[in-house]
């Protein structure tokens, strides 16, 4: 088996379902990665050994999925020089803009990209194309997925053309 060269840290374990077709596309794509949960705040010293390890692992790049005030982006910034991508996941009253405000609003020096709301395949095709500036054969399966919207996208244009007679 492989290193795993993506982290991916979850604030709990009702963070997977955000996760999910990113790890799908992960799998296809070829890249090993390793899932935990790791809480900004239940559980700091933990959070902040995966950060400070994670170079020294394999790691190259690093997934933080988190809800409501989602420190845990941030934190990990905080402590690697690895790229580090912030999900904000929906939950809470505000329905993930405390997250996704606590993600992008990151101090000089300590950033953290960030994808959409429970975008976690967005994280992960993300995650591929800084890891395919290194790997022809992850630039591969980003070049097919790529070609596959494309395709799949033509054929709604087609379909909805028949629909409408036009």
């Amino acid at each position: 088996m492989q290193k795993p060269k993506v982290l991916i840290l979850l604030g709990s374990d009702s963070d997977i379902k955000v996760i999910e077709d990113g790890l799908t596309f992960l799998a296809k794509a070829g890249v090993p990665y390793m899932v935990d949960i790791s809480s900004a705040h239940r559980d700091p010293e933990k959070t902040v050994a995966y950060a400070k390890n994670a170079r020294k692992q394999g790691i190259e790049v690093i997934i933080a999925v988190a809800g409501m005030a989602a420190h845990l982006p941030g934190v990990i910034a905080s402590h690697t020089t690895l790229p580090v991508i912030g999900v904000p996941a929906s939950g809470g009253i505000l329905k993930g803009k405390d997250a996704l405000y606590s993600i992008v609003q990151m101090p000089r020096g300590v950033p953290v990209a960030s994808v959409g709301i429970d975008a976690g395949s967005n994280a992960a095709i993300l995650a591929c194309e800084i890891l395919s500036i290194k790997y022809d054969d992850i630039e591969k399966a980003l070049v097919k997925l790529k070609k596959d919207l494309k395709r799949e996208n033509n054929q709604k244009s087609l379909n909805i053309r028949k629909k409408l007679g036009n």
